[in-house]
């Protein structure tokens, strides 16, 4: 649907729930806040320019690729769609490619594509799957975590986001299973969520060497919509002693409460 408040824009829904929001001119444009937080982080990770190799998990309308293309020209990504029709829609309708965009879209499961990698040939892998409004539970596990931490370079990046509200059991189980796997992580949330008291997106990043926390918590509080970063100590403590979820027991992430979302 075309936003009638923004020429170029365009926002994805799915059975109801938003999904993406582009500004085909404007490709810097984030509009949701979860995707603000995706791009921080992109901006954080490395010099300003400097390209960066991306597997993006879940494709959308290619929202974030487009931003990172724009930001860090010469950035090589890959971007794993289930949809195929998804696909090919955005695809003639917002169009992705242009001057110096190496954005390559295929179809196929997030995991089995994972599974695929050459170790070591990723600066940062980004997960951002919804099957509806829910992250399927073959996305949830130690063993999936596993498969991104290998497919990243030293001091790579991996990045999930999710949805959750009160009580946070799924966020603080999804905690805990990137703990189990990375040795650096944090959770990034609005403080509402954090706190249990609504449903919204959380983004946890994981990492073998230390993350920007500083850089990127400078920028989160800047935000329109400031947003909390947890680490170390917090984190743990908020993790408690919640354990890892692996193959065996993953379950798909808790659905949202009925009016989270409204589409106008």
């Amino acid at each position: 649907m075309p936003d009638v408040d923004r020429d170029g824009g365009w926002l994805l829904t799915l059975d109801g729930t938003p999904q993406s929001y582009v500004d085909l001119s404007d490709p810097t444009h984030l509009e949701f806040e979860y995707t603000r937080r995706l791009g921080h982080l992109a901006d954080a990770l490395a010099p300003a320019g400097q390209p960066l190799d991306v597997l993006h998990l879940g494709g959308g309308a290619l929202t974030v690729p487009r931003y990172i293309a724009a930001t860090r020209p010469g950035s090589r990504q890959r971007v794993v769609e289930v949809d195929g029709p998804l696909l090919a829609l955005v695809e003639e309708h917002l169009p992705w490619q242009g001057p110096g965009v190496d954005i390559t879209a295929t179809v196929g499961d997030a995991r089995a594509v994972l599974a695929e990698v050459p170790g070591g040939s990723l600066d940062l892998v980004i997960a951002d799957v919804f099957r509806g409004s829910r992250t399927p539970a073959h996305l949830t596990s130690v063993e999936f975590v596993r498969l991104a931490a290998a497919a990243l370079r030293p001091g790579g990046c991996y990045v999930a986001n999710l949805a959750d509200g009160p009580p946070l059991a799924f966020a603080r189980a999804q905690a805990a299973t990137l703990r189990a796997v990375l040795p650096e992580v944090c959770l990034i949330a609005e403080a509402p969520v954090l706190r249990g008291r609504r449903y919204g997106n959380i983004l946890l990043a994981g990492s073998t060497a230390p993350l920007p926390v500083a850089e990127l918590s400078r920028l989160l509080a800047a935000d329109i919509f400031p947003a909390r970063l947890t680490e170390g100590a917090d984190l743990a403590a908020l993790v408690g002693r919640v354990t890892p979820v692996t193959d065996a027991d993953a379950t798909d992430s808790p659905p949202p409460p009925d009016g989270a979302f409204s589409v106008g």
